[in-house]
């Protein structure tokens, strides 16, 4: 067999499950991600699925797992993988190496064990496991005389911690090299609070998603403008917003650009009465902009404390004295019976305010009580802010709300009779035009590219643009869709 090999064991037909496996040579491999499945998505034999966490490829060779980020479909099975006997360490980024304990924690508590004494235990297995490598800095992996195996991670500028992997690949007796790079997921140019990935200077192979290869994201202000009108339009209905969002990454994006908003409105000095009738402009400075989930909070307080990985229009705001991630108008939730309490007082008043709660795909968390409580009231709205896999109940609520259809929540039917709001291209994910750049704008570029990490169309769009670019500039390349 010709080495390096790549066999995908999550994220090949869909865009969760993130697990690839690069066999370096005979006797030593390294598995990229190992995330849950979510939705109707499984792994490629259909084996692993959102209610079968089982690992259903062996470990052999496996010598270290990198982890691109924290999401929990590139991390979520790490406690299956050391329940299987996987006894290497776990690489990642410096500020994933102080968010990936907690994501852990939670996935470990809903999935295994909520005995104190287990989950502590784990914990500590987890942090000895755990090497923090600093971006742009390579790391020996493998320094043998068949194989000299070495990797660096790049800022990748979709949350917090991200990172795109290059591997460098020496076989001396064969003198031959090779340099493999995992996208992981790349970030939108601009995204709020992240400095853009850039590309690196060469790969031979590079295996990269391609969740939004099909289609344009519109530019960071025009998303910003249409975050404000869909919200104002929304509470001018006399109800509440909710917005379904994942803890890490999206959550604190929201909560960022939402205190620009209000920053913006107060200067302007707008304001409604307490108990304006609906329809009336809405009171930016007084709207509460409520935080109901634990571990969100949990998250965006370890962002503030990773502020020297923010970019410098955020860190140019905190110098200004304004607090981005802490703002005043933002109220957390943490007990669950503050939370029934909160669910029971907005669907009783209907009174204007922001929720966010988890989880993104509305598959549990606190935001399956909102919904069952507040979709059926047309004062109400619902907004989605990211993706929505195949099979969850987020991507019913999208699909059917518009049609005033219903969805299933804990084995009850809820008509939708709310609005029903998509901002598709308000993503952390980079759409076409930024994946065929990532690209294009390496010096050498790759002549062997799978796509991953995406639905089936997604895939054939984004091949047919890599295609475009390589045909104009007479190079060669093969695209694989695993």
């Amino acid at each position: 067999m010709q080495y390096p090999q790549i066999t995908h064991h999550g994220a090949r037909e869909g865009v969760t499950g993130s697990c690839h496996q690069l066999h370096m040579d005979e006797q030593h491999g390294l598995l990229i991600d190992c995330g849950l499945f979510q939705g109707a998505e499984t792994s490629p034999e259909g084996k692993a699925g959102a209610d079968n966490l089982t690992l259903d490829f062996p470990l052999d060779g496996i010598r270290a797992l990198v982890a691109t980020h924290v999401h929990i479909d590139h991390v979520g099975r790490i406690p299956w993988l050391l329940a299987a006997g996987f006894k290497g360490p776990i690489l990642c980024s410096e500020p994933s190496a102080k968010l990936l304990p907690i994501v852990l924690e939670d996935a470990f508590r809903l999935g295994v064990s909520r005995d104190q004494a287990k989950v502590e235990r784990y914990l500590k297995l987890i942090e000895q496991r755990l090497i923090a490598l600093p971006y742009n800095t390579w790391f020996t992996l493998v320094d043998q005389p068949q194989l000299h195996a070495r990797i660096r991670l790049q800022r990748a500028g979709h949350i917090l911690g991200s990172a795109y992997v290059e591997i460098d690949l020496h076989y001396p007796q064969r003198k031959h090299r090779e340099r493999v790079l995992f996208s992981g997921d790349l970030g939108a140019p601009h995204a709020p609070l992240l400095p853009a990935p850039k590309p690196p200077y060469r790969a031979d192979t590079l295996v990269i998603e391609s969740t939004y290869g099909d289609r344009l994201h519109e530019d960071r202000r025009g998303r910003r403008r249409r975050l404000e009108a869909v919200i104002e339009r929304a509470l001018a209905d006399g109800g509440s917003v909710l917005i379904p969002a994942f803890s890490v990454g999206r959550t604190q994006e929201l909560l960022y650009e939402l205190e620009d908003i209000i920053h913006r409105k107060s200067r302007q000095g707008a304001r409604a009465e307490p108990d304006a009738p609906p329809g009336t402009p809405i009171d930016w400075p007084q709207l509460p902009i409520i935080l109901d989930s634990p571990l969100a909070s949990r998250f965006t307080a370890a962002y503030r404390e990773l502020q020297p990985f923010w970019d410098q229009e955020a860190l140019r705001r905190v110098r200004s004295g304004r607090r981005p991630l802490g703002f005043e108008q933002l109220l957390t939730v943490d007990s669950h019976t503050e939370h029934e309490r909160m669910v029971q007082h907005l669907t009783r008043t209907a009174r204007p305010a922001i929720v966010i709660a988890g989880n993104g795909m509305c598959s549990g968390g606190r935001i399956v009580n909102y919904l069952k409580a507040m979709l059926g009231d047309p004062r109400h709205n619902v907004l989605f802010v990211g993706y929505q896999a195949r099979g969850t109940p987020g991507n019913a609520i999208q699909a059917y709300g518009p049609r005033g259809g219903y969805v299933d929540l804990d084995g009850e039917r809820i008509d939708i009779r709310a609005g029903i709001d998509t901002l598709g291209g308000y993503s952390a994910h980079a759409d076409q035009q930024g994946l065929v750049s990532f690209v294009t704008r390496m010096r050498h570029w790759p002549s062997h590219i799978r796509l991953v990490h995406g639905e089936p169309t997604a895939k054939q769009k984004l091949a047919e643009a890599l295609t475009a670019r390589y045909e104009l500039r007479q190079s060669s390349v093969r695209i694989v869709m695993p």
